[in-house]
């Protein structure tokens, strides 16, 4: 599992930096570079609250992974130490991004 540090704040799984989704997916089937990549498990937040799969947020977590063409992906599986998504005041996935995409 990943340290994750998640900068989409606008993300109704994002709690201090940290999901509270418990896994998350990583498209960007194509990717070239981490513009092409996006966080597939961004949901809006609606209001002041967030939603949680998990009691509390987590700083690891289980990440599966499109983009084939990542240094760190592995039959599907992102095998990075860390990762950063960014996407501040995103409103939707495409919106946001995997910056620790590193091309093969």
């Amino acid at each position: 599992m990943a340290e994750l540090k998640c900068k989409a704040e606008c993300c109704t799984y994002n709690k201090d930096e940290c999901c509270c989704k418990g896994d998350i997916m990583v498209g960007g089937k194509h990717a070239c570079n981490s513009d092409d990549t996006c966080c597939e498990s961004f949901a809006e937040r609606r209001g002041d609250s967030y939603s949680s799969a998990m009691e509390h947020p987590s700083r690891t977590i289980s990440i599966d992974c499109e983009a084939a063409q990542c240094k760190y992906n592995t039959d599907y599986k992102c095998y990075a130490d860390h990762v950063d998504i960014h996407g501040a005041g995103a409103n939707d996935s495409r919106e946001t991004a995997c910056a620790t995409f590193v091309e093969r």
